[in-house]
């Protein structure tokens, strides 16, 4: 994918969430609360705790064009550098500290996220973001392929309990 058509689909994003939100980016809006969660970018085979590919690096980059006016106020990851390494360069961007999750304990993960409250992109692995998804009532879609590194859910949760799913794609396939 080249720049021209990673720029389109980031504009084309923005909308969709800006329709989606009734047209709101304000992360001042204590009534609405937006979750995105991504699993973390391509991994390197190093062991134990492997960082990213050339393609992951580039993932991440891609996801911080994506969601750089989506009006992110916290960024959630898991302790693994592969997830730190994946969320960087919009931290950097936003200017926001990365706050880490044990993984182990989706509970407190959701837990933690009704705290903050706003607009929070979290990311996690294969295994935990589409339990994350479920755990916020929203649809966690099918089983994630080891392979699969380009799902972003969009969860919008209104103040009367409900929760609305858009599942995207961003990046590289």
């Amino acid at each position: 994918m080249n720049r021209r058509q990673t720029f389109l689909i980031s504009v084309f994003l923005v909308i969709v969430v800006t329709v989606f939100t009734g047209g709101q980016l304000r992360a001042s809006d204590a009534d609405s609360v937006t979750i995105f969660l991504v699993r973390h970018a391509e991994k390197t085979i190093e062991k134990p705790d492997p960082g990213l590919t050339q393609a992951g690096l580039a993932r991440a980059v891609d996801l911080a064009t994506v969601l750089r006016d989506a009006g992110i106020e916290h960024i959630l990851s898991s302790d693994y550098r592969r997830a730190r390494d994946t969320v960087i360069p919009l931290a950097e961007k936003l200017g926001i500290s990365i706050e880490i999750y044990d993984p182990r304990n989706l509970p407190g993960l959701v837990t933690r996220l009704a705290e903050l409250g706003g607009r929070i992109l979290v990311v996690g692995h294969s295994n935990t973001t589409p339990a994350v998804a479920e755990l916020l009532g929203g649809d966690p879609g099918s089983p994630m392929d080891e392979a699969e590194h380009d799902r972003l859910y969009v969860l919008s949760m209104g103040i009367d309990g409900s929760v609305s799913t858009v599942l995207m794609r961003y990046g590289a396939h």
